[in-house]
C-alpha cells in the first residue's frame, strides 16, 4: 500500500516470534487499532497484532515495547529502500 511518495498511511507490524503477549503495546495505542491474537507464537505466546487500520504512526507502543524488534512503525510518507 504505498505510491511514489511512500505510504498512503502509517501501520504496524509486529514481529510475532518476538512478540511475549504482554499487551503493554495494546494499553498504549490511543487509538486502539492492537490486540492480543488467538494463535500462539513458537514460544508459545499469544503474540499482538495489528487491525490493519487506524494506526496514526504515533509510536506509543513501539517505545512501551520491552521486546528490541517486536514492533516497527512506518509513518506515512515511509519508502521502503531496496538493498542490493
Amino acid at each position: 500500500m504505498a505510491d511514489d511518495n511512500g505510504l498512503i498511511k502509517a501501520k504496524v507490524v509486529v514481529n510475532e516470534d518476538e512478540c511475549k503477549g504482554c499487551e503493554l503495546c495494546i494499553s498504549a495505542c490511543p487509538e486502539k487499532v492492537l490486540f492480543l491474537q488467538k494463535h500462539f507464537n513458537r514460544l508459545g505466546y499469544h503474540p499482538a497484532g495489528y487491525t490493519g487500520d487506524g494506526c496514526t504512526g504515533c509510536g506509543y507502543c513501539f517505545y512501551q515495547c520491552p521486546e528490541p524488534g517486536a514492533i516497527t512503525v512506518f509513518k506515512k510518507g515511509y519508502i521502503e529502500m531496496e538493498v542490493c
